[in-house]
């Protein structure tokens, strides 16, 4: 994969208007954490996000992200429940990548509350080595080896993914480059709206609530996600499109902003699919309940149109790569920084 150019070509325009390029550097550590099963990524000593892969979870996650200031983006359930969030969806854990139909197994809706005897349709991603560490002046990287760990042990596909966190006065952005093989046979991705980068995000970034609903899953599990007190609850999806709200779900965009108040803090998140990524411009699998996934593969399930959408397969020993960019910035959203922001990931990354 292409090295990065470094904090200055990404981050330099994309706070809502302020310049970056004078900063002082920061110093982005990335640092195992012996025997706990997690990397912790600190700016100048202060937490920013950790790679974990505890055993209760199924599947290696980046939790909890913080933003410059230290507010907390994500979810904290299951694994640190904070009071007045939501509790439903617990497979659906800080930032991850993993889809729910790889040659009919469910790798997306594994967690410890799955039932013995719907496990044997159920996958598992597990961390099997950390290839590369390097901290640096505002950007440290971590590379690690995952298996995709299909019911009965064999493997249905090697993940080699390289993180790149960088950081900037009150900028925060994480790039996860994934590049998936094909271990001992065909892989094919179902068409399932369960999928494929997801970030559940902190409940004042969702959207206000004023019914309860249903979600059923892809095995048509219903998960009902109730009405909460909505004090405090501001998130707005944006699309590229223009398309904006719960309207944005099952819409394809080549970007995604959510935006919203923490606290006493505006905060814009902004995910970027790349246009050699599968299926770009991805579907968008995001929820106002706060399910915030891209998912390229789910066509059919999105759209109803049950014909026609070709499936996407990878033969023995072939790969794919997906780019995709994660910011995390300050203030209110505005289409221009969005925009420029996908501009400089498609620059960067052009292998």
């Amino acid at each position: 994969m292409t090295r990065p150019r470094g904090l200055t070509a990404v981050l330099a325009t994309l706070v809502c208007g302020a310049a970056l390029a004078e900063d002082a550097p920061q110093l982005v550590a990335v640092r195992e954490v012996p025997g706990a099963k997690r990397v912790d990524v600190t700016v100048d000593g202060r937490p920013f996000t950790a790679y974990v892969w505890p055993d209760r979870l199924a599947k290696p996650v980046l939790y909890p992200i913080r933003s410059a200031s230290g507010t907390l983006v994500t979810r904290g359930f299951p694994l640190e429940p904070r009071p007045g969030e939501r509790v439903d969806h617990p497979h659906q854990v800080g930032f991850w990548f993993n889809y729910g139909d790889v040659n009919g197994v469910d790798f997306w809706g594994n967690s410890e509350a799955i039932k013995p005897e719907e496990r044997a349709r159920m996958g598992e991603i597990r961390h099997r080595k950390i290839l590369k560490m390097r901290s640096g002046s505002g950007q440290g990287e971590l590379e690690v080896l995952s298996d995709w760990v299909l019911p009965g042990g064999g493997v249905g596909l090697e993940e080699q993914t390289w993180f790149v966190f960088r950081a900037a006065s009150g900028s925060r952005s994480i790039d996860r480059l994934a590049t998936l093989t094909a271990k001992g046979g065909k892989v094919t991705f179902g068409d399932t709206k369960e999928g494929m980068l997801g970030l559940r995000v902190a409940r004042a970034l969702e959207h206000p609530a004023d019914k309860p609903e249903v979600f059923t899953d892809a095995s048509g599990k219903p998960t009902p996600v109730p009405v909460l007190d909505n004090a405090g609850v501001t998130g707005v999806y944006h699309s590229s499109e223009g398309v904006t709200g719960d309207a944005v779900w099952g819409k394809r965009a080549r970007w995604m902003a959510l935006t919203g108040r923490v606290g006493d803090e505006d905060v814009t998140l902004v995910l970027l699919d790349h246009p050699k990524n599968l299926g770009h411009p991805t579907y968008w699998h995001a929820r106002g309940y706060g399910l915030f996934a891209a998912n390229p593969f789910g066509a059919n399930a999105f759209t109803n149109e049950k014909a026609n959408a070709p499936a996407h397969s990878l033969e023995a020993g072939a790969q794919a790569r997906f780019r995709h960019r994660l910011l995390i910035l300050p203030g209110s959203f505005t289409v221009k920084n969005a925009e420029a922001a996908w501009q400089a990931f498609v620059a960067e990354h052009r292998e």
